[in-house]
C-alpha cells in the first residue's frame, strides 16, 4: 500500500520527515523516499530500494547533506517516489499512495492529448505519480488540477504536492485511506499515521475528510476544496495495516483490536464452541492484540508458544520473491517448547487470505508437539480480491482459500451464496470451516463475523469499505 509524510516549517524540518517517514514503514517494503527544498539547494530528491534493509539505513546519510523549510517523505510498495514534476503550474514535487486501476487507458488519453512521455519504471509501467503530474497539469490550478486527476481515476489514490513554500494534500475521494494535519509552535505537517507526528511533538488539529484538498505553509493550513462525510474507510487499517499506536477516524487500532478478540470470545462462549485449550496465542504481529482481547473475554490464559525472530526481517512479505518470503516466514519462528509440547492451543490471525503461510505455521507447531490447534480469524471471510488497495491482490480470485472451496463445490453458482458460506450457523457455513480445517490441519476454526467487525470499529457500516468480505462496493 504504502505512506507517507511532510512538513512545512519555520526551521529546518529534514529531520522530522526522516523520522515521519520512517514510521510508515510497515505500510510498505519496496521503496523510500525524501524531496526538499531549500533556496539554497533547490529542490533535492533521494530514493532508495528498501526491500533489503529498512528505510532509516538507506536514509540515515542523505539528511546530513539535505536542507529545507519544507520536506516530505514516501514509502512505496510500487513507484519510486516523489518525483519531480514541470508544468505550467511550476516546478513541483508529487507522491501518492493508492492504486490507479485505470492507469493505461488514462496514459493512452494524456498522450493523445499531446502528453509527450511518462516517467515508467524497468517493467514499462508508468510512474503512478507522473500520472498523477499529467492530469493535474490539463488544468490551470492545482485545486482543479486535482479535482480533474480524482474525477479520472478509478481505484484509490491519496495525492501529495510540494511547492517551494507549501504542500498540498488530497485524500481520495472515497476516503479509503486517511490524512491527517498536525500543528507544532513552528509549524504544520501531515501523515498517514498520527503516531508519527505525535512523537515529533506536534499535536493532531485536523483529520481531512474524503476527497478534501488542503494546503499546508509553515503558517496553518487552509482547505482549498471541501470534502465529504460520504466516506469508505479501509477496514483492514484496523485489522491488519494499522500500527498499534495509530488511529483513524478518532479509533484506536491496538484497543480496535482488544475490542474485536472480546467480540470473538463472546460469539464462541454464546454458540458453545469455545474450546477446551491450554491457552490463547496471537500469530505476530496483528493477530496478537485480537488474542490478548479473547483470553481476556474467555479467561483462558494467554501464551507465547513461539517467538518470531525479526531484528533482520520485520515482515515477512518483504523479499521480492514468493518461495523466498515463505522461507523467510518459516525461518522466523522459533518455538517456546514449554508451551506447544502436549498442549492444545488456540490461535487468533488477523485474517485467512490464501492459507500457505497458516498451513505451514500448523505444521511447525505439531512437529514440535502440539496436541491440538484451533485457530480464529480475526475477520470474515475473505471472499473477494481487494479491487482499492490491492490488500490480498492475486491473479485470480480462485486464489483465495474460501472462494476456491466454494468454486470446487458449487462454481460459478456459489457466488450466489457468498452470505451463506460466511455464517457458521448455515450448512454451507459449516461445510467452508471444516474443509478448510482438513486442508490447513486445525482441530477447529472460526471466522470473526461481519456485524462482530464493525462493532470493534464503532463506526457506521455505510461508511467502512467491507468490499473484500461481501463485495458490496
Amino acid at each position: 500500500m504504502g505512506g507517507f509524510f511532510g512538513a512545512v516549517s519555520a526551521n529546518d524540518c529534514i529531520q522530522d520527515v526522516f523520522f515521519g517517514t520512517d514510521y510508515h514503514s510497515h505500510l510498505g517494503t519496496r521503496r523510500g523516499g525524501m524531496t526538499a527544498y531549500s533556496p539554497e539547494k533547490g529542490f533535492q530528491r533521494s530514493i532508495h530500494s528498501i526491500e533489503n534493509s529498512p528505510f532509516r539505513t538507506k536514509f540515515e546519510n542523505d539528511i546530513h547533506v539535505m536542507r529545507g523549510k519544507i520536506c516530505i517523505g514516501c514509502i512505496s510498495d510500487t513507484d519510486p517516489q516523489p518525483i519531480m514534476v514541470r508544468s505550467k503550474l511550476g516546478l513541483y514535487a508529487v507522491c501518492s499512495i493508492g492504486v490507479i486501476k485505470n492507469a493505461e487507458e488514462l496514459s493512452e488519453e494524456l498522450l493523445e492529448k499531446g502528453c509527450a512521455n511518462f516517467e515508467t519504471m524497468s517493467s514499462g509501467a508508468i510512474n503512478s505519480a507522473g500520472l498523477i503530474g499529467a492530469l493535474i497539469a490539463q488544468r490551470d490550478s492545482f485545486e482543479s488540477g486535482i479535482r480533474y486527476a480524482q474525477q479520472k481515476i478509478k481505484g484509490t489514490m491519496s495525492l501529495v504536492i510540494m511547492t517551494q513554500d507549501s504542500i498540498i494534500c488530497a485524500r481520495d475521494k472515497l476516503g479509503r485511506l486517511p490524512i491527517l494535519i498536525g500543528s507544532r509552535s513552528d509549524g504544520y505537517c501531515f501523515s498517514f499515521e498520527d503516531f508519527a507526528y505525535k512523537k515529533l511533538g506536534y499535536k493532531t488539529c485536523h483529520e481531512l475528510k474524503a476527497g478534501e484538498i488542503t494546503k499546508l505553509t509553515k503558517d496553518g493550513f487552509e482547505i482549498l476544496s471541501e470534502g465529504t462525510d460520504d466516506r469508505k474507510i479501509c477496514t483492514f487499517l484496523w485489522t491488519y495495516y494499522g500500527y498499534p499506536t495509530a488511529c483513524y477516524e478518532g479509533v484506536n487500532v491496538e484497543a480496535m483490536r482488544n475490542r474485536n478478540g472480546e467480540i470473538m470470545a463472546e460469539n464462541d462462549i454464546k454458540n458453545g464452541r469455545l474450546p477446551n485449550v491450554d491457552y490463547v496465542c496471537g500469530i505476530p504481529d496483528s493477530g496478537i492484540p485480537h488474542a490478548v482481547g479473547y483470553a481476556n473475554k474467555s479467561g483462558i490464559p494467554f501464551a507465547r508458544p513461539f517467538i518470531k525472530y525479526t531484528p533482520t526481517w520485520p515482515r515477512s512479505f518483504m523479499p521480492s520473491s514468493q518461495s523466498m518470503r515463505n522461507k523467510v516466514a518459516k525461518m522466523k519462528l522459533i518455538p517456546v517448547h514449554e508451551l506447544i509440547e502436549g498442549k492444545k492451543l488456540l490461535f487468533v490471525d488477523d485474517s485467512i487470505v490464501r492459507g500457505t503461510q497458516m498451513r505451514e505455521t500448523v505444521e511447525f507447531l505439531y512437529e514440535n508437539g502440539a496436541k491440538e490447534v484451533h485457530m480464529r480469524s480475526a475477520c470474515p471471510p475473505i471472499m473477494y480480491g481487494c479491487k482499492y488497495l490491492n490488500f490480498s491482490a492475486s491473479r485470480s480470485e480462485m486464489e483465495l482459500i474460501a472462494r476456491m472451496i466454494i468454486d470446487e463445490r458449487e462454481g460459478v453458482a456459489g457466488l450466489d451464496y457468498i452470505e451463506e458460506y460466511s455464517n457458521s450457523s448455515t450448512e454451507r457455513g459449516r461445510i467452508l470451516r471444516d474443509e478448510i480445517c482438513r486442508r490447513l490441519k486445525l482441530t477447529s476454526l472460526e471466522f470473526q463475523t461481519l456485524k462482530g467487525t464493525v462493532k470493534a470499529v464503532g463506526l457506521d457500516e455505510c461508511k467502512m469499505c467491507t468490499y473484500c468480505w461481501n463485495g458490496r462496493e
